[in-house]
């Protein structure tokens, strides 16, 4: 399916991620590179490459990117033909989440695998890989032939799963399903589980990771299925879909029961949240096309920044 840019970037958010220091030079012909913490990137026009190719100005010390991993990284994106810049996370504070697989336009995986956590990287991106792959691409200014220049700090890796102290789940908590690799299927109702949820939305812990406090107004990366209760039915899971989501929390973006629960846990960690009807999609969301009634999720708390 094809992908606009702004469907591989985050939500906006409230704090600045600092970019990794120095411009460097680039061998990329045509291709200039100034600034330190904002740095600028020159391709004059009519640039372009035959195949994507990439370049680590500046190489950092940190964790190797493999296939499939997460990262967050800061970027500059230009068009190669006109040489105008379409798109910048320093200028707008959205640095973007991106999952290096089938999610993510193949330029991007082909420029940042085997690069070092803390790295600048120089990318140019053939319109094959790149610019033919993205919806409406003249909503940016970009032909589907055109070469896109990007240049990424990779700010971090983020985790895969929760990680962090296992917890002893409630003795009426309903049932989280694992598949092979441990990563939560869905939630089942047991014997010992509510017939219905009633209340306010509530979170377990069932493993409490190390990390700070999520905090109302950040952005939050999250692993996540969500399953209908009691029936268990699942009805969205980001592990299906190979590929964290990114939300700002606390700002009435996701539903309140999400806003009221996942504020104030520590990242790493891994909660089953109990979602009655009111705290979901309301009494109506069968007519919105949302999963209707009481909903429960399993989240990993991957990042907030």
């Amino acid at each position: 399916m094809r992908r606009t840019l702004v469907a591989l970037t985050t939500a906006a958010l409230l704090m600045t991620v600092s970019a990794c220091g120095g411009g460097g030079s680039s061998s990329l012909d045509g291709v200039e590179v100034t600034g330190d913490g904002t740095p600028k990137v020159d391709v004059g026009t009519d640039f372009a490459v035959d195949e994507t190719e990439s370049e680590v100005l500046k190489e950092g010390s940190g964790d190797e990117i493999a296939e499939g991993d997460t990262v967050k990284v800061n970027y500059i994106a230009v068009n190669g033909r006109t040489g105008k810049e379409f798109d910048n996370s320093y200028a707008n504070d959205r640095p973007m989440v991106l999952t290096l697989n089938e999610t993510a336009l193949p330029g991007f995986s082909k420029g940042l695998t085997d690069k070092k956590v803390g790295s600048r990287v120089l990318i140019a991106v053939t319109g094959e890989d790149g610019a033919s792959l993205l919806q409406g691409p003249s909503d940016l200014g970009l032909e589907e032939t055109d070469t896109m220049v990007f240049l990424f700090d990779i700010v971090s890796k983020i985790p895969q799963k929760a990680s962090g102290a296992e917890q002893e789940p409630a003795a009426d908590s309903p049932e989280v399903t694992y598949d092979e690799d441990g990563n939560p299927t869905g939630v089942s109702k047991t014997d010992a589980s509510p017939a219905a949820l009633e209340g306010a939305a509530a979170a377990q812990v069932l493993i409490k990771g190390e990390g700070e406090k999520v905090e109302s107004g950040q952005t939050l990366v999250t692993q996540y299925v969500g399953s209908k209760y009691p029936s268990g039915e699942v009805f969205d899971s980001s592990w299906e879909r190979k590929a964290p989501a990114t939300f700002a929390i606390g700002q009435g973006q996701v539903i309140p029961c999400w806003d009221e629960t996942l504020v104030g846990q520590t990242i790493g960690s891994r909660v089953l949240l109990t979602c009655p009807v009111d705290t979901a999609y309301g009494e109506n969301a069968a007519d919105q096309g949302r999963p209707e009634g009481d909903l429960t999720f399993v989240v990993d708390v991957l990042d907030a920044f």
